[in-house]
């Protein structure tokens, strides 16, 4: 295929996506070749067959790069501005979705989503480098990802970039400001990201769909205000009032404190998306009977942390009830525990990552209990994964996590290949942290070059699960289960 050919058909995308109109096509071609250093033109001979959006964008990459247009440093950059081209403008994007939406909410958040794929706003090539499998457990059916598209962030780094001042424009990578934003220094590239418009409750929100999907239609919803992450009873009611946009989403919100905290806390949002989560086909353990609210179908969740479902058609109903759970949780302490609301320096340690999502005509809320407290025993926190597993996970259990699917760090894709050689007795070269672990599995497995990579898999999984384990504040045992339940009491004692 010509050179000419490639930018007739990526001009064509542009049209058919409906960024510009016939009468704009000698426009749009005149500023591509300007932008890719090329300097002539001669009309293609090509059909009108459809073309992968994706394969053109490396096509014309490789044209700009011969032509000298953008240099190594500035590839992501350069990338992102070339797919703007064929990005409609917010506006435009904005009034197809809504139209879409009023036939049906599907539609739109379907079309949003695979035009954002085509764009490459959503990397799906990265993202098809990441590893998964599965590990069955007691609770159902962990997912595991070892994340080969996005770096892993050190939690006490996230803690330091809650404590800076915002500044720069814009103030972070969650801004409304970023979307057509070049890029450079500390700022992604930007040029193709759109958002949709919405409003929860008398605020502007928008949303989008995260770059490093990592689930289907893995959806950002954000404050248009900068503003810190917090959960209250506003942020119950924007999550319930979600649904009623988008009843076929689920929703929840990362904690609003470091360590049990996600990657952002200085930007309020939520994280949606079109998936059922292994923690949302866990069944109820125990039921519970909120005396205050009767209408409410509450139960404990088999789950290895610590999480109370509320169900029903109310929303008021259920709201009222969450915020007041949340409100005991914030002053509840259980010193048998080691569940402690409030230390010494006055600083509270209490909040709850909460889930919510629609079956039939019934409001779901998931209140998972965290506790971000520290000692000398567990510095790096007493419900956060123990020093013990960080060889596979040190990172803050944020909401995707709480939900039973892991996001391990990249690291590990070579790390495990050498744990299985050791494990096979080969020439290897192991980290010194996987010593330990790879000893006891050398003690208690038997393997072979055949099942070696799928024994070391669900090793990991097993990990994950305790991973899980220690960040649940009442445990999953005789003394946390009694614990557990002493809560539920306190709940009910107004």
């Amino acid at each position: 295929m010509s050179k000419y050919q490639t930018i007739q058909n990526f001009i064509d995308i542009a049209e058919e996506n409906g960024t510009i109109n016939a009468i704009d096509k000698i426009y749009l071609r005149n500023q591509l070749l300007h932008f890719l250093g090329v300097d002539d033109w001669q009309e293609p001979k090509g059909g009108c067959e459809k073309h992968n959006a994706l394969i053109l964008m490396d096509d014309l990459l490789e044209i700009a790069k011969v032509n000298q247009q953008f240099t190594e440093e500035d590839a992501p950059f350069y990338e992102a501005a070339l797919m703007d081209f064929i990005t409609p403008k917010p506006s435009q994007i904005n009034h197809e979705f809504w139209e879409k939406y009023d036939e049906q909410p599907e539609l739109a958040t379907s079309y949003f989503y695979q035009l954002a794929r085509q764009v490459d706003q959503v990397k799906t090539r990265d993202i098809a480098k990441n590893v998964g499998f599965k590990h069955q457990t007691k609770y159902g059916e962990l997912e595991i990802t070892i994340n080969l598209s996005k770096p892993e962030k050190d939690p006490k780094m996230i803690a330091l970039e809650k404590m800076k001042q915002s500044s720069g424009y814009p103030k972070c990578a969650l801004c409304l400001e970023n979307e057509g934003l070049y890029g450079g220094g500390n700022h992604p590239a930007r040029s193709n990201h759109r958002a949709i418009r919405m409003r929860l409750g008398d605020q502007k929100w928008g949303f989008q769909y995260s770059p490093y999907a990592y689930y289907q239609e893995h959806a950002i919803v954000f404050n248009e205000m900068h503003q810190p992450m917090i959960i209250n009873e506003q942020t119950f009611d924007n999550l319930l009032s979600f649904l009623d946009v988008f009843p076929h989403y689920m929703i929840g919100s990362n904690a609003d404190l470091p360590i049990v905290g996600g990657s952002i806390l200085t930007h309020d949002h939520y994280q949606a998306g079109y998936y059922d989560f292994p923690m949302m086909k866990a069944h109820i353990r125990k039921t519970v009977q909120l005396q205050n609210y009767p209408d409410i179908q509450a139960g404990i969740v088999n789950w290895p942390m610590s999480v109370l479902r509320l169900s029903s058609t109310n929303k008021a109903v259920l709201l009222a009830a969450s915020s007041e759970i949340l409100e005991k949780w914030r002053q509840y302490d259980d010193k048998s525990l080691q569940i402690v609301s409030k230390t010494e320096d006055n600083v509270l340690h209490h909040t709850i990552t909460p889930i919510a999502r629609k079956i039939g005509t019934d409001y779901v809320l998931d209140l998972v209990f965290r506790d971000n407290n520290t000692s000398e025993v567990f510095p790096d926190g007493i419900f956060h994964p123990h020093e013990t597993l960080h060889h596979i996970k040190k990172e803050n259990i944020g909401l995707i996590e709480v939900m039973g699917l892991a996001i391990l760090p990249p690291r590990l894709k070579d790390e495990l290949n050498e744990v299985e050689k050791y494990l096979l007795n080969q020439s290897n070269e192991i980290a010194d942290s996987h010593l330990s672990w790879a000893n006891h599995l050398k003690n208690s497995l038997t393997v072979t070059p055949q099942d070696v990579h799928e024994k070391v898999q669900q090793a990991v999984g097993a990990v994950f699960e305790q991973v899980l384990q220690d960040a649940g504040v009442f445990k999953d045992d005789h003394n946390g289960q009694i614990g557990f339940d002493r809560f539920i009491a306190a709940v009910n004692d107004r």
